[in-house]
């Protein structure tokens, strides 16, 4: 995602990351120490939230809207499917609009003609 971000990000293209620590306990540590971590690690640049958690009765608002605007949602039974693992990406417009949502298996470079396709390029 840090490639993706480096390239688009002088066209308008933003990452918003929430770590989250609902999965296997895989972000323990404090806001400040992920930060640090994906910055040094990674190189990430992007904002990087307070910790969330993206499932059950704490869900954060942005992941409970993300989840009820993608493919997780069922209308037909009314029933919202949990975000499986980490690293789950919705891609959403300027509008504030759910577009695409990419599983935590999918390659991040899927996301790109899309990408493209929403910044005009």
């Amino acid at each position: 995602m840090v490639k993706i971000h480096n390239k688009y990000r002088d066209h308008g293209f933003e990452i918003f990351a929430f770590p989250c620590n609902q999965f296997m306990s895989q972000e323990p540590g404090t806001h400040e120490q992920i930060k640090k971590f994906a910055q040094e690690k990674y190189g990430a640049e992007f904002p990087l939230f307070s910790k969330v958690d993206v499932n059950g009765p704490d869900t954060h608002e942005v992941f409970k809207f993300c989840r009820r605007h993608s493919p997780l949602y069922d209308a037909e039974k009314d029933v919202v499917q949990n975000i499986p693992w980490n690293f789950a990406k919705f891609l959403i417009d300027n509008k504030g609009q759910v577009v695409e949502y990419y599983t935590p298996k999918q390659n991040p470079d899927l996301c790109v003609p899309k990408i493209e396709e929403m910044l005009g390029l």
